[in-house]
């Protein structure tokens, strides 16, 4: 259709579906970052990539979001079939979608981040795609513009690590001080004041002392501590913390 065309169509229902049919096709894919957390340092999970010009790289967990879904019904669809698990800590991010990042076409990609304890993880590869925990640290060049989606969503993991109390699922339900803080050191990338550190999270009101000890370690026993979810439930929210210190 010409400038001038379109410029005189009179816009209906008919001109609306020309429209879609024609400059309005785009297909929509979830693409999920899936963190894994083993006690000492943070993983993505990364699938090899099988598509050309990508051959060798990996990337990403990702599927179209098919035509009877919701985009967070086949985020949690995804994480299910390649994780087993069905009730993860799930959150949208944004979408992507720069032209040309896809090579078969326009594909606008949404992003997630899940968060999981790896032991509680058993890899679903039935499509033998070499699944695969990859350190954080050693990630380097990603399939398509899967690096920009996993920089995005780590930093929201980040952020969302100060505003609200996600961490806690990848603890025992029974745990010290000291493994709390390797938690948020580790998600963080920081070095924390031990003290500070402390003094911060005792202050939300959300920990509960459990006056109980560690058994059976070679070191001097530390106090075992819960995360009070009753009480975060009746106040609906987590004091935001800052660690920059």
């Amino acid at each position: 259709m010409t400038t001038d065309n379109k410029k005189n169509k009179v816009e209906n229902i008919n001109t609306w579906i020309s429209d879609l049919n024609s400059d309005a096709k785009a297909a929509v894919s979830v693409d999920c970052v899936i963190f894994g957390y083993d006690e000492k340092e943070l993983n993505v999970l990364l699938i090899d990539c099988n598509m050309p010009p990508h051959l060798g790289k990996k990337s990403l967990i990702g599927d179209l979001v098919k035509s009877h879904e919701t985009l967070d019904e086949a985020g949690l669809r995804i994480l299910e079939q390649r994780t087993g698990l069905s009730d993860l800590y799930i959150e949208q991010v944004r979408a992507f979608s720069e032209l040309g990042r896809h090579p078969l076409g326009r594909v606008i990609s949404i992003a997630y981040y899940a968060l999981i304890k790896i032991k509680n993880y058993e890899i679903k590869d039935s499509e033998n795609k070499q699944l695969q925990w990859v350190p954080l640290s050693k990630i380097s060049e990603l399939a398509f513009d899967h690096n920009k989606i996993l920089n995005d969503c780590y930093a929201q993991l980040k952020r969302r690590l100060r505003e609200r109390p996600i961490g806690f699922s990848l603890l025992p339900k029974k745990f010290t001080l000291i493994q709390l803080q390797k938690l948020y050191e580790i998600i963080l990338g920081l070095e924390l004041d031990k003290r500070n550190f402390r003094r911060k999270l005792q202050s939300t009101g959300l920990l509960i002392d459990l006056n109980e000890n560690q058994t059976d370690v070679s070191h001097r026993p530390a106090k075992l501590f819960s995360f009070d979810y009753e009480e975060y439930r009746k106040k609906k929210t987590f004091q935001s913390i800052s660690f920059d210190i």
